[in-house]
């Protein structure tokens, strides 16, 4: 029920951003109110298990990429930078500057995690140091990868343009890997 619960919690987001109600989210469920207050005392409640999901599913299948022996360090950079959650609908640029307004310690946690990646920074080094990596500056490139990676979060123009965020992820991958020109 609560994984439902979620869901619906998500789908009143993408309508309504953060403002709707409980009493809108329990008759999209179909449920009493009392039944939603059973699984979360609150929008916050739900809102704090969306992230802390989301972001711990990240930091496992980072953790699982980067230890994996089979992978090579190219598709390790990969690998990590195209990791996407579970809940990973639920962020977009617009929901995350409501968030920043309604829910700003919600809203801090996320953007503390969209723009540190400590475990590709890592990688990073550790390509510089084997030399398959341009030595470059390590904190630029990072953040130009961040900032591509963050693209993703403009969903309307992903809708209009018919691509889906890991098309887009694997496409800002190859463009940062292996460049834009025709060799």
């Amino acid at each position: 029920m609560k994984d439902r619960i979620l869901q619906a919690f998500m789908e009143e987001a993408k309508d309504k951003h953060l403002k709707f109600t409980m009493d809108d989210l329990a008759n999209r469920l179909g449920i009493s109110k009392r039944t939603l207050y059973q699984h979360f005392s609150s929008k916050k409640e739900m809102l704090d298990e969306i992230i802390d999901t989301s972001l711990k599913e990240i930091d496992e299948k980072t953790e699982t990429i980067v230890q994996d022996d089979q992978l090579s360090l190219t598709e390790k950079i990969r690998g990590v930078i195209t990791v996407v959650p579970k809940y990973n609908d639920f962020f977009d640029w617009k929901l995350l500057e409501q968030m920043k307004k309604t829910y700003p310690e919600q809203w801090k946690s996320v953007h503390v995690a969209l723009n540190e990646w400590e475990a590709l920074r890592g990688l990073i080094d550790q390509g510089i140091k084997e030399g398959i990596i341009a030595d470059q500056n390590v904190s630029l490139l990072i953040k130009i990868i961040i900032d591509a990676a963050n693209a993703t979060l403009d969903r309307q123009f992903f809708l209009e343009n018919s691509i889906s965020v890991d098309e887009a992820l694997d496409t800002i991958v190859d463009m940062l890997l292996f460049g834009i020109v025709k060799k």
